[in-house]
C-alpha cells in the first residue's frame, strides 16, 4: 500500500516538475486534446473524468489563468460555454510524462484474465478493509485537495 501510495506521489512531483501540472489539470489537458476541435463542454469534462462539475471549473479555472485553455461560446447554442485547449496546453501535453494510469492499463492490459479478476478482488477487498467501499474515487490518479496549494502548479 505504501509503495503505490508513493508511486501516486513521486509521479504527481515528476508531472509537476515536467510539466506544472497536476494529474487533474493533465487529464483535463488530455480529454481536451483527443476531441474533435480540440473542446468540450464542462459537463462532458466532469462525465468523463468522473469528478463533479464544482472541481472541473475549479481546474479549467486554473488552467484558464495560465492560458493552456479558453472558455468560448457555443456557435451553434449562445447559452452553452466550450472548454477549447490553447497551444500553451498542447505544449505542455508534449512535455507532461507518461500518466501513471496509462502505465497501469497497459500493464493491467498483459496480465492473463484471471490474473486481472484475483488482482481486482485482492484491491477491492482492501478497499473494503480500510472502510474505503463508499468512497468517491476519481478516476484521476492524485492525492490531496486540487484547490490546495495547487494555482502554483
Amino acid at each position: 500500500m505504501r509503495r503505490i501510495l508513493r508511486a501516486t506521489e513521486l509521479y504527481e512531483r515528476e508531472l509537476a516538475q515536467a510539466a506544472r501540472l497536476t494529474p487533474a489539470k493533465l487529464r483535463v489537458l488530455q480529454i481536451l486534446a483527443s476531441r474533435e476541435g480540440g473542446s468540450a463542454t464542462p459537463t462532458a469534462l466532469a462525465n468523463q473524468m468522473g469528478v463533479s462539475q464544482a472541481t472541473v471549473t475549479a481546474l479549467v479555472d486554473q488552467l484558464q489563468r495560465r492560458e493552456m485553455v479558453s472558455r468560448q461560446r457555443s456557435s451553434m447554442d449562445r447559452r452553452q460555454t466550450n472548454v477549447v485547449i490553447a497551444q500553451a496546453g498542447t505544449e505542455a501535453l508534449k512535455n507532461a510524462p507518461n500518466a501513471l494510469q496509462q502505465h497501469f492499463v497497459k500493464n493491467f492490459e498483459k496480465l492473463e484474465t484471471w490474473e486481472q479478476q484475483m488482482v481486482l478482488a485482492v484491491l477491492d477487498r482492501v478497499a473494503g478493509m480500510l472502510n474505503a467501499g463508499e468512497i468517491e474515487a476519481s478516476p484521476v490518479l492524485a492525492i490531496g485537495d486540487i484547490r490546495k496549494d495547487r494555482d502554483r502548479l
